[in-house]
């Protein structure tokens, strides 16, 4: 009984959220993070006349670097908060896991705080991401051969 009365009375006073608000602030900014990505792709390949693949995963390190930087400044749950899974989809919600991780466990050290729980919240990522690789890999060796 204590619990439906809590429920009841939490419902109350929970904060109403649109999906669909959310659902187009999410692509858009999603949208515009890649059309960043695209304007550093290009910017990298004609700045230092480079392959566009090379530009693209100085693409990525830039990405990881900045939101690295902008985790452990404090702001970049600001902007998730105002910018929603548009910014926490791509490589930078990884990167902030892992600077946020690091960063709440600098007080231990090197290699108790930082070392042992760097990957704690970007661990389960790693790991599921390998079995889904290692599978879908078999699927596609069984189905079309190693080519």
């Amino acid at each position: 009984m204590k619990n439906l009365k809590y429920e009841r009375i939490a419902s109350n006073h929970k904060a109403e959220e649109s999906r669909v608000k959310n659902a187009v602030i999410a692509f858009l900014s999603g949208g515009v993070l890649g059309f960043v990505a695209e304007w550093l792709v290009v910017f990298y390949t004609n700045c230092f006349e480079i392959s566009r693949s090379d530009a693209s995963t100085l693409m990525i390190v830039s990405f990881i670097f900045v939101a690295s930087l902008f985790t452990a400044l404090g702001f970049f749950d600001k902007l998730v908060n105002r910018f929603k899974c548009g910014l926490l989809i791509p490589i930078t919600g990884f990167a902030h896991s892992m600077t946020s991780s690091a960063m709440d466990y600098k007080k231990e050290g090197l290699i108790y705080g930082i070392g042992m729980n760097i990957f704690k919240l970007a661990g389960c990522v790693i790991l599921y991401g390998v079995v889904a690789a290692w599978f879908f890999g078999m699927i596609r060796y069984f189905i079309g051969g190693a080519s």
